[in-house]
């Protein structure tokens, strides 16, 4: 009988040959197309030059509540009368996903013209519904960065591991260039307060007039580069009953009652009053698309083409104050240097990002980690979310405290007076590998309601961290009328402390 090391090493071998074997077909020649310019006509374009004061500004609201989030993006779908382009990291075939789905079906047999780009990172078991959407006349889905083995994807990087490991991050919905919804929120039940486990704490922003033009123009730089594949090269075309089974699908979750609530939250929200009025309410001020290109997926872009460079230029440097919420917090040795720095200078830093216990990445707070006794020694102030269980409401109104969970959102505010809202990480995966997108918001409104939540603790639901004596960190709870001060990673059992102290002894950090 062979020994257990030869049947691995023959398995492995099959693996390795599978793995060599798959590689994607030659591409078709694909037609570029460009978004459309002539909406201003449209339902949405009238209801923006209604308020728009014409002076270059962009109309602003913002998406804290993940019930908001989800019915403005239902609500500009149902509005859109020419064209919708979409594109998101992650698409879930949950709840959320196949309703969101759906309603871009419909919007395309009314007649709308639909773009749809997803990475491939994000929509494992997706391509049949894909490919049926692809099936719909006026629908178009394309692939980013496909994977070739469509079963067993993550074999793709025993082969092409460089090329796989560079993701498209970007999150944008437009309707009708004329108004989009950007932020740092994905498709799927934790981004909109429906899954029974987890929910993320995110913001998005709703973004009209003449930054909507910018972002669609942003988005055709995508849709016609070489990385994005329709699904059609890729996936098996749909079966015959395809169409039907998804009717069946579609009718028995309008039994849900989840799909009820989003019913009635579509008819009392004030974006969709304000649309069917023909009016939008909403705060008008400088914005300012940064975003990397495609190509960065592709490989090494210039320095000065990344959205880290954009974003340094467009918010500019810190006088007093510089609030950064990140929920995959990475600075390394360089960026911990550089919020040093700035603290030398006299700018108070405050970080928001994930504790141990609410984080969904361990591999990423090992990263982390290993920077907090130096960040907090130069005297950069840290918090770390709270887990909470989901029964437990937090705060709404700074879009930061959804009901538990998990910190989602990225979003950094300086001198209370300039933002960011986008899918941007401070990490070396958002700088290096994978592409992101994001709006510099000059609105002083929107960057006040972030850092007053950093001047009032976050309410009670994060940790303030602090050295002590000993140069320890110490996690301190202001929650209640006693301070409490815990001396290790609170919420987090044994093992995933341990989990996180063997990850930090490995070189990750270029891959986090």
């Amino acid at each position: 009988m062979h020994s257990p090391w030869v049947r691995w090493a023959f398995l492995l071998g099959i693996v390795l040959q599978v793995a060599a074997c798959s590689s994607l077909p030659p591409p078709a020649e694909r037609t570029p197309s460009l978004h459309l310019t002539d909406t201003t006509e449209t339902r949405l374009g009238r209801a923006v030059a209604a308020d728009d004061p014409g002076d270059g500004r962009s109309g602003l609201a913002v998406l804290a509540a993940p019930l908001d989030a989800f019915v403005a993006r239902v609500a500009l779908v149902r509005s859109a009368e020419r064209t919708l382009d979409v594109q998101y990291y992650i698409w879930h075939g949950d709840i959320s996903g196949l309703v969101l789905l759906e309603e871009l079906r419909l919007a395309a047999q009314r007649g709308v013209r639909v773009r749809l780009l997803l990475d491939d990172n994000g929509i494992g078991g997706m391509d049949p519904d894909l490919a049926l959407m692809a099936a719909v006349p006026g629908v178009q889905v394309r692939v980013f960065n496909p994977y070739p083995n469509r079963q067993f994807k993550l074999l793709g990087y025993l082969t092409e591991f460089d090329r796989l490991n560079r993701r498209m991050h970007n999150k944008s919905l437009i309707a009708d260039a004329q108004v989009s919804v950007v932020g740092g929120r994905n498709i799927g039940d934790a981004y909109f307060g429906v899954d029974p486990r987890l929910d993320f704490a995110d913001l998005d922003v709703v973004a009209a007039g003449t930054i909507a033009r910018s972002v669609s123009r942003g988005f055709d730089d995508y849709w016609n580069s070489p990385q994005a594949w329709p699904i059609g090269e890729l996936a098996a075309a749909p079966a015959a009953d395809a169409a039907a089974a998804w009717g069946e699908r579609i009718r028995a979750l309008g039994e849900h009652p989840l799909v009820a609530a989003y019913a009635q939250a579509l008819k009392e929200a004030p974006l969709a009053r304000e649309l069917s009025g023909g009016r939008l309410s909403l705060e008008w001020v400088p914005m300012r698309l940064v975003i990397d290109p495609p190509s960065k997926a592709g490989g090494s872009v210039p320095d000065s083409q990344l959205l880290a460079a954009h974003l340094t230029e467009a918010l500019g440097p810190a006088r007093s104050v510089l609030d950064l919420v990140s929920p995959y917090f990475v600075p390394g040795a360089a960026g911990t240097e550089a919020l040093a720095q700035q603290v030398r200078q006299g700018v108070r830093v405050r970080v928001l990002t994930n504790s141990l216990a609410a984080t969904d990445v361990p591999a990423v707070h090992a990263g982390y980690a290993r920077h907090r006794q130096a960040l907090l020694a130069a005297g950069v102030e840290l918090f770390e979310l709270k887990h909470r269980p989901k029964t437990v409401q937090t705060r709404r109104g700074w879009g930061l405290g959804s009901s538990s969970a998990s910190l989602h959102g990225k979003t950094f505010a300086i001198d209370r007076e300039r933002s960011f809202v986008g899918s941007f990480n401070i990490d070396p995966r958002s700088y290096r590998l994978n592409t992101e997108l994001g709006l510099v918001v000059e609105s002083p409104r929107l960057a006040r309601s972030l850092s007053e939540a950093f001047d009032q603790g976050m309410g009670g639901d994060a940790y303030a961290l602090r050295l002590d004596a000993q140069g320890e960190i110490e996690w301190v709870d202001r929650a209640g009328a006693v301070e409490v001060v815990l001396r290790a990673e609170p919420g987090a059992s044994l093992w995933r402390r341990l989990q996180v102290r063997v990850l930090s002894w490995l070189p990750l950090d270029s891959l986090l």
